[in-house]
């Protein structure tokens, strides 16, 4: 086993060139399978540590790495972060905020980014003095808000060793987490974050003029109604000891003030943890949107996108975490991650294809208040980095 303290030394000592590195990235967001730039740097970043890579997976710019070691046979440990931003506007003060408009890394995958590569320097430089006792595939991920870009490197071989390296049988990553102390990690088995569906909601009447309402078959009245009615889904439908969240988040209807419109659009999200309880959810959804929709004499469109499944923590690759986590950064800086949340990640399509384990890693500090998770003020804290990469590189070289 590689001494602690001298991974702890190598990752501080990377310290700098990487905060630079995430301060760049944050300056130049990109959306999800927009991340064109962002790819490029990753990929000339790994070309400058030596790091063989494979580059166009996941609609073009994913990018899978491989650092050979172990026994012949080894099945590889996979370690994964996700490089795309959302489309918001970035409020911080910061001299490093984003210059794209209506962009910007307000969830830390700049950070996440940049913790990989920081893992990938250390363990390539680990390489140059002895063969690592596991073969280790890094994967950059597009599209994780909303895009599914996690499916789609699963779908491209990503982890079945038809692209590069070995088969993965272990996979972790993280997220930055900003009620976590920094300089800790925490995770949990079992299910962690939700699975998250997003619907839309089309509303068709009969437009007409304002005065005259009784001439008209009012969309905004009725898609006023149906917010009000799947509320009451959650409270009246699912049981109290299960949790779901269905929340509306968009209304749109109208131009005019005097103009009763054609149609208005509603737009949300539902959250589960067991397919059970999302199987009902939906149902009820349905439910509600066709009788609301009767009641008040217009049609109605309905349709879901694709789910992200649960983020399902594996009891051995959890167990591992623990055991790997704690001897490395020191039992002291592991702490209980608690009750799952309603947040969803697709870190869990990488589930279905090998053992995985999510984790968060801390970014608060007293001195620091760290805003929440897409805040736009939002900005990773640089003093997780070398937290990050220690956990990366432990994780990467422990015994299966």
């Amino acid at each position: 086993m590689i001494d602690p303290a001298r991974i702890r030394q190598m990752a501080e000592a990377e310290v700098a060139s990487l905060t630079a590195f995430r301060r760049e990235l944050h300056q130049h967001p990109e959306v999800g399978y927009e991340e064109r730039e962002t790819a490029e740097r990753i990929r000339r970043e790994l070309t400058a540590t030596g790091v063989t890579f494979a580059a166009g997976l996941a609609g073009g710019t994913g990018t899978l790495a491989h650092l050979p070691g172990g026994a012949p046979g080894a099945s590889a440990i996979g370690l994964r972060a996700d490089i795309d931003a959302l489309p918001m506007d970035d409020q911080g003060t910061q001299a490093w905020k984003s210059r794209v408009a209506g962009r910007a890394h307000a969830c830390g995958h700049d950070g996440h980014t940049t913790i990989l590569l920081g893992a990938a320097r250390v363990l390539a430089k680990l390489s140059q003095a002895a063969p690592l006792p596991n073969p280790v595939t890094l994967l950059f991920q597009p599209a994780e808000e909303g895009g599914n870009g996690g499916d789609r490197m699963v779908k491209d071989g990503a982890l079945d060793g038809r692209v590069l390296g070995p088969g993965v049988s272990q996979i972790y990553g993280l997220h930055g987490w900003p009620s976590l102390p920094v300089g800790t990690v925490a995770s949990r088995q079992g299910p962690m974050l939700a699975s998250a569906d997003a619907f839309e909601i089309l509303v068709h009447g009969a437009g007409g003029h304002a005065a005259f309402p009784h001439l008209a078959k009012d969309p905004v009245l009725a898609a006023s109604a149906i917010v009000q009615a799947v509320q009451s889904i959650v409270s009246r439908s699912v049981r109290p000891l299960d949790a779901a969240v269905v929340s509306v988040t968009a209304f749109h209807a109208g131009e005019a003030f005097n103009v009763i419109p054609e149609s208005a659009r509603l737009r949300g999200t539902t959250r589960h943890f067991s397919e059970e309880v999302g199987e009902l959810v939906h149902r009820r959804l349905r439910e509600c949107v066709e009788h609301v929709a009767l009641a008040h004499g217009v049609r109605t469109e309905i349709g879901f996108r694709a789910a992200t499944p649960v983020t399902v923590n594996d009891a051995d690759a959890f167990a591992r975490f623990e055991r790997v986590a704690a001897a490395g950064l020191g039992a002291d800086r592991v702490r209980p991650f608690g009750d799952p949340v309603m947040g969803a990640e697709d870190f869990s399509f990488y589930g279905r294809g090998a053992k995985a384990c999510f984790f968060a890693l801390g970014l608060d500090e007293p001195s620091r208040r760290c805003p929440p998770l897409h805040d736009p003020t939002f900005d990773f804290n640089d003093r997780a980095i070398a937290t990050g990469v220690e956990a990366m590189v432990h994780l990467a070289l422990a015994a299966p």
